[in-house]
């Protein structure tokens, strides 16, 4: 009979993944300060193909409250001033030549609200992850105890999945909470 193998350091780095990518999504989410990750979601049509910002621009934080996109191509301005704009992030960019000066708008307390519920939707889209990650493995384990691992080996790896579960969705809380607050903070 094949033994299962169980790779714990593997499932760790899938819970780490999950958490990395809720982080990108939180980075994401406007507070009332300029931030270079604000537009990292945003993709162009550029040369017959959807590309990132950062690939057809640099964007940098002068200002508390202002970003400011280079483009490269000076070609390129129009489809990258629509993107900004059609991307529901509230910002209408100030084109000069191949540069775009972006003000970011104090948010109002209906915005803040909105944006502490989207914070909420993806951090209950990474513990969901998280938990998927979690029933793989003890599904891998259950596995591998019916080909020859012993019960009290599967207990022991067992808690040790739960355990890093338990760590993962603590750092998610965490992590919502500090943006929660960062929102918030007028």
């Amino acid at each position: 009979m094949a033994a299962h193998k169980f790779d714990f350091d593997d499932l760790k780095r899938r819970m780490g993944q999950a958490v990395h990518v809720f982080k990108d999504e939180l980075a994401g989410l406007r507070t009332g300060r300029a931030s270079t990750h604000l537009l990292e979601p945003i993709t162009v049509e550029a040369y017959g193909s959807r590309m990132t910002l950062n690939q057809v621009a640099s964007v940098s934080v002068p200002e508390p409250r202002m970003l400011v996109v280079s483009v490269w191509d000076r070609g390129m301005v129009s489809a990258v001033d629509k993107a900004i704009r059609e991307a529901n992030l509230g910002l209408n960019p100030i084109v000069e030549g191949a540069t775009m000066r972006i003000p970011i708008p104090e948010l109002t307390a209906d915005r803040r609200k909105e944006l502490v519920k989207v914070a909420h939707k993806y951090a209950e889209q990474a513990r969901v992850a998280v938990r998927h990650i979690r029933r793989d493995g003890l599904d891998t384990l259950k596995k591998a105890t019916k080909d020859g691992m012993p019960e009290d080996e599967e207990a022991r790896l067992s808690d040790r999945v739960q355990k890093q579960t338990d760590e993962s969705i603590a750092e998610i809380d965490k992590l919502l909470s500090a943006k929660e607050q960062d929102i918030m903070k007028v």
